[in-house]
């Protein structure tokens, strides 16, 4: 994704903020498969119809359409972006040029000269200035700056920072449709095959491998390859700093990188990516047969995890689940020690799609950073979310399954197979309650929330599908349909009655404008207090928790809360602007502060998952904004919005 431009000053190139605007605006239509309305896209830039139209302008005008319009409004011509994207070596535009920039003031050992630039791209010197105040934005906080000693301008700071902004530059690049990667391909065809070979010897050697953070890994194999051919060999101390698992992994890059580069990088080099490989992409396995854990943080990452347990009803006390996750925050503390987390493409998916884990793994973030005196990004809960979700998938609770009869009579085995089909087909989704077996069949008797029969009833049911007795794809596909039918109707008519309980007409506030995000949940927080719901302390736990990662799960709804549910009774408190305010990059129109007793906690999970997946889609975030006017607007949209599909 594209940094947000910064506010414009009165030096600041406008090119820029409009290169970086339009090409946001073609990052957004890419995550959408279908049309999008001006309207729409102007409410996720925080601009005008207008505005969205001067950016379409701007997209197309380099040639092949890249956004089509149409009576339904804008879509991304993925044809034409992916061939602009080959192109993008030719592209001019401020990013572009800024990134070519710095990329050669990391090269450059005695700086480069500001009017040989200006001539070498044919702009002014004005221009390349202005490149300049936006590059020298970008390094703050990288550990890298700008020294300037006449028209000369020489980057200044360690070679792994270097090779750090080296790797984000390449991210963005290919996040914004740029050819970086083929780039590096092209500057390392053996790359692919390295990268088999590489997981082929992690798993002789006893590891798992991280497919997610694989791809960082190799592209700083391939920036440490190129930078040590250009003689700037690593020089932070710190980055080589070695671990438990080093030499083995030092040995088996070393022999990997001979064999498939056919050159040697050196001690140091190897040091450093077998320091990244350990922490980010090659978790070690148990032994067989172990039976104390590898980990010396089991028993820390035991007491989190029973402690987190206990706060959100859930199980997760599994020695298997612990001794992963403690073998995982082994690195991620390695990682956080020396601020070089690792990225998690699916971070921003996970928080929208599974609220409550994504949650409960930010519990377990802030206990092991307060344990441990770390910082843990959103990048790196993620992955803590990605523990625990693979973990409580697998036991889920037989409180979510659909009850389900199958009416089929007998002939031979035909009803005893389709039996046992619908049963292997939805496996934990389903409870086959009952099986029958005859053609007399008193329908009002059958005590199942779905019924699947191959004869037609004789009388009315709610929830029938009728399949062939040896089913076909389409069949099984309308029984899995009705299924989530059946599920989403439960969650929408739990969530309706805890709503209607929990909203008050004084926890209704109609306007944030001139507010930021800690505004908001004050304000809401607030009124609890007035309510007499919440203490003082709670509120307090609730900022504290924001400041941990957002709570924004979709980009218009945020849900603030504390991690603790000391709230004196359940309560939500609502927030609704009609104008979207800055969320930590979010633009939100809905504020839900959640407030839950210890006597609510059995529907914590009910409300908060349910809650974020109705407003993760813009239309009912809008009915929202426009229908709930006052509380009994609020009342009225909210039941309306969970009344069940179908």
């Amino acid at each position: 994704m594209l940094h947000r431009s910064a506010p414009r000053g009165p030096g600041s190139d406008p090119g820029a903020v409009l290169a970086e605007k339009w090409e946001r605006l073609v990052e957004v239509l890419a995550d959408d498969d279908g049309w999008t309305t001006a309207g729409a896209l102007a409410e996720r830039l925080g601009v005008t119809p207008r505005t969205i139209r001067s950016y379409v302008t701007r997209a197309n005008a380099e040639g092949a359409t890249l956004i089509a319009s149409g009576p339904q409004g804008y879509r991304l011509d993925r044809a034409a972006w992916a061939t602009r994207g080959r192109s993008r070596a030719r592209d001019t535009s401020p990013v572009a040029r800024s990134v070519a920039l710095i990329r050669a003031l990391i090269d450059a050992d005695h700086g480069l000269d500001v009017y040989e630039v200006a001539q070498r791209v044919h702009v002014s010197e004005a221009t390349v200035e202005a490149d300049l105040r936006r590059i020298r934005a970008r390094l703050e906080g990288t550990g890298l700056a700008l020294a300037r000693r006449g028209p000369v301008v020489t980057m200044t700071g360690p070679e792994s920072a270097r090779r750090r902004l080296l790797g984000a530059l390449f991210r963005e690049e290919s996040a914004r449709g740029a050819d970086a990667f083929d780039q590096l391909r092209a500057a390392f065809p053996q790359l692919p095959q390295f990268r088999e070979a590489l997981v082929a010897r992690l798993a002789d050697a006893g590891y798992a491998p991280n497919e997610y953070g694989l791809g960082d890994v190799l592209l700083h194999i391939a920036i440490a390859l190129d930078r040590a051919a250009r003689d700037h060999p690593i020089d932070d101390a710190t980055a080589v700093a070695g671990t438990s698992d080093s030499s083995r992994l030092d040995d088996l890059l070393d022999a990997l990188i001979r064999e498939h580069f056919g050159r040697s990088i050196g001690d140091a080099e190897l040091a450093h990516l077998a320091r990244l490989l350990g922490t980010r992409a090659a978790t070690r396995l148990a032994a067989p047969g172990r039976a104390v854990p590898s980990s010396t943080r089991a028993d820390l990452v035991q007491a989190i995890v029973s402690r987190a347990a206990d706060e959100y009803l859930i199980e997760l006390d599994d020695d298997d689940f612990v001794e992963r996750l403690a073998l995982h925050v082994d690195h991620l503390v390695a990682r956080a020690s020396e601020e070089r987390y690792s990225r998690n493409p699916l971070t921003a998916t996970i928080k929208s799609a599974y609220p409550l884990t994504y949650d409960l793994a930010v519990y377990i973030a802030s206990e092991l950073a307060q344990s441990e005196g770390i910082v843990v990004n959103e990048d790196e809960i993620a992955y803590i979310a990605m523990h625990v979700g693979a973990h409580l998938e697998q036991r889920r609770s037989a409180l979510d399954r659909v009850r389900v009869a199958v009416v089929a009579p007998a002939y031979h085995d035909v009803h005893t197979v389709l039996a046992e089909r619908i049963r292997s087909e939805f496996g934990s989704d389903v409870e086959l309650v009952e099986l029958i077996d005859r053609t007399d069949v008193d329908w009002a008797a059958i005590r199942a929330e779905l019924i699947v029969s191959v004869i037609e009833p004789t009388a009315a049911v709610e929830h029938l599908v009728r399949i062939s007795p040896f089913p076909k794809e389409a069949d099984l596909a309308r029984v899995r349909a009705e299924v989530s039918r059946i599920r989403r109707a439960r969650r929408h008519a739990r969530l309706v009655t805890a709503l209607s309980r929990y909203i008050a007409p004084d926890l209704f506030v109609r306007g944030m404008r001139g507010l930021d995000r800690e505004g908001v949940i004050t304000t809401l927080g607030e009124r609890m207090i007035a309510a007499d719901v919440i203490d003082r302390a709670y509120l307090d736990g609730a900022l504290e928790r924001e400041r941990m990662s957002s709570t924004a799960f979709t980009e218009h709804l945020a849900v603030p809360h504390a991690m603790t549910m000391t709230a004196k009774r359940t309560a939500i408190a609502i927030a609704i602007d009609e104008v979207p305010i800055d969320w930590d990059g979010a633009r939100v129109n809905v504020v839900a502060l959640i407030a839950f007793s210890e006597a609510g906690r059995a529907e914590f999970q009910d409300v908060f998952d349910q809650f974020v997946e109705t407003f993760s889609e813009r239309e009912n975030v809008q009915r929202l904004v426009h229908g709930a006017t006052d509380y009994q607007g609020l009342l009225a949209e909210l039941s309306r919005l969970m009344e069940p599909e179908g």
